[in-house]
This record gives structure tokens, sequence and C-alpha cells, in this order.
């Protein structure tokens, strides 16, 4: 359903931004990337989101073109970042109706809990190929495009840019911060997030002098969301959730949002292969869901299945340690 623009980002950017640009999403119909692109939309850019759920992926397309009147925001549904070709058609798609690509968003991702001593080596490998080969078929593709994009925007006889022109070629991954320290259950994640960090470092190095820059964005624990409903423990009434976390509280989509602003925006011209953590300083202090919600090393010694959560991986024959 259409949102209140408090919702997803703050009064402090100009409409205009990002007016003429064009933004590719993976993961796009999820709840923390289509707040990015709807802050993005709203501020001027059309946009492409793709997902594997077609239904789902329309749906929430028409929703976020509500950010904005006029707005053009393509969402295809039925592809899954680990085929080339299906991306590939998807990439053409949005060029050739939205004119180019100037900014990507990699966000598509898979999790869920599991302790290691149940964890396939085919659930291992499916949460790599979609975190990390994903990402690199979907860089692969869209380079080109914010190459291109960036050779028309980012002159340096040209900046500083006008209020309605902006940067271009820029690029954000979505990560997080658990691999920083490990986090029970969350083996497969914190491999695939760590090849994240480094893939985005090593496109900033490689595709900087071309004019690129590359980020991470690593959210804490987001309430509301997908990911927090599926893998976080149930408050219990009247708990604030996110208690124990510096600033008190869980995320807001809004605050992942703002982020993304800032980094395709001109106040980020000089930052690129940084990883920009957006969690309240939970991980500082090991407050890091989800994982952290089962007590260690009880839980991990028990040998028992994640219950409690609709995130669990189920295993037909759970491993004692």
């Amino acid at each position: 359903m259409p949102l209140p623009k408090h919702e997803y980002v703050s009064e402090v950017w100009k409409d205009s931004i990002f007016k003429g640009k064009v933004v590719y999403c993976t993961g796009g119909n999820g709840s923390i990337c289509s707040a990015q692109v709807r802050a993005l939309v709203h501020l001027g850019a059309d946009a492409c989101i793709v997902g594997r759920n077609v239904e789902k992926t329309e749906r929430v397309a028409k929703d976020i073109a509500t950010a904005r009147p006029g707005s053009k925001v393509l969402g295809i549904g039925g592809i899954d970042v680990r085929d080339v070709e299906a991306l590939r058609k998807s990439v053409d798609r949005t060029v050739k109706e939205l004119g180019g690509i100037d900014f990507l968003i990699a966000g598509a991702a898979g999790n869920f809990l599991v302790p290691m001593s149940q964890l396939s080596e085919n659930a291992f490998k499916t949460v790599i190929d979609i975190d990390i080969i994903g990402s690199y078929n979907i860089t692969k593709l869209v380079l080109p495009h914010l190459v291109a994009s960036a050779k028309k925007y980012n002159s340096t006889s040209t900046l500083p840019h006008t209020p309605t022109s902006g940067p271009g070629g820029r690029i954000i991954y979505v990560s997080a911060t658990i691999h920083y320290t490990g986090l029970p259950l969350q083996t497969h994640v914190s491999v695939a997030k760590a090849g994240i960090d480094a893939l985005s470092a090593n496109v900033a190095i490689e595709y900087g002098p071309l004019g690129i820059t590359s980020n991470i964005i690593a959210p804490g624990p987001i309430g509301n969301t997908e990911g927090m409903d599926r893998l976080a423990k149930k408050v219990a009434p009247g708990e604030t959730p996110g208690r124990q976390i510096p600033v008190g509280r869980w995320g807001k989509v809004k605050e992942i949002a703002d982020a993304t602003v800032y980094l395709f925006s001109d106040a980020a011209n000089y930052v690129s292969a940084d990883n920009l953590v957006v969690d309240g300083g939970a991980w500082r202090i090991g407050a890091v869901s989800p994982g952290g919600d089962f007590k260690y090393p009880d839980f991990i010694l028990s040998g028992a299945e994640v219950t409690g959560v609709a995130g669990g991986k189920k295993s037909k024959t759970p491993a004692k340690l």
C-alpha cells in the first residue's frame, strides 16, 4: 500500500536530486530494498526492481510508483539472480524502456537459522550462490551502463553538478554486520556477506578510475521487515524490541533508505570502497539478530533444531555435536 513520505525518506533531501536517473535493484520486492528504491523514486528517479515472485514483484513496483506522480517503475518477476540470461533480459528491458542504468542496488539474499551441524552442503551453496554469485552476475551485466552513466555525469569539467543532474555510476551492496564477529546459526550468511564486502571493495578499486563508486550498506536489526519477522523471536507484550542496542531500539527502513540516498548523492562523491553500518551500534556490543536470540553455547551444544521463528532450516536428521 502507498506509504506516507515520512516512513521511507527524511525531509532533508531535495525532491529533484535524482531527476532523470534510473536505479536497478535485485531483491527489490523485499522490505528494505523496496524502501531504498521508493526513496529514490520519490526524489526523481525511475526504477526497475526484480525478484523471483512474479505477482509480488509487480505489485510492489506499482506501489513504489505511487511515491511520485509520473514515475516509471518496472517490476520484473521470475528472476533468479543465479540465472545470467534472465538477468540479462531484465537489464536490456530496463535500458530500452527507461533509457539506461545509473545506479545499482544488489540486495537479493537468502537466509535462515541453522547450526552448522545441521547445515547441508547444498543449503550452504544456495546462500553463497544467491548472495555472492548473484551479486557478481548483476554487477557484470550492469557495469557497462554504469560506466556510461559515470562518463556522462561525473566529468570533472561538470562538477559540481546542478541540482537536477547529480552523479551516476554508483553501486550499493546490501550486506550485514554478522561476519565482523561471527554469529551462531549464521555460518552460511556470515561467509556470504564477507564475500559481498570483498566484491564491493574490488569493484571500487578496479572501476574507480572509470568513475564508479561501490559501497556497502550493512543494516542491523530493522523492524517491520520480512527478515526480522522470519528470523527473530517474537517480542513479548510490553517489551521494547532492540532495547539492548545502544540507541535503544530496532532500526527503521527509512534509515536504510536515507543511507542509500546519501551514497548515491553529491554528498558522497568521495566515498567509495566503504562499509556504511546502519545498526544503532548493535554489532559493537553483540546485540545483533538473527541468531543472537538463542542462548550460547547451550543451544549449539544441545544439537536441537531452531524453533520459535518462521525462518528456521528444517533438518530430517538433526546432528548432535
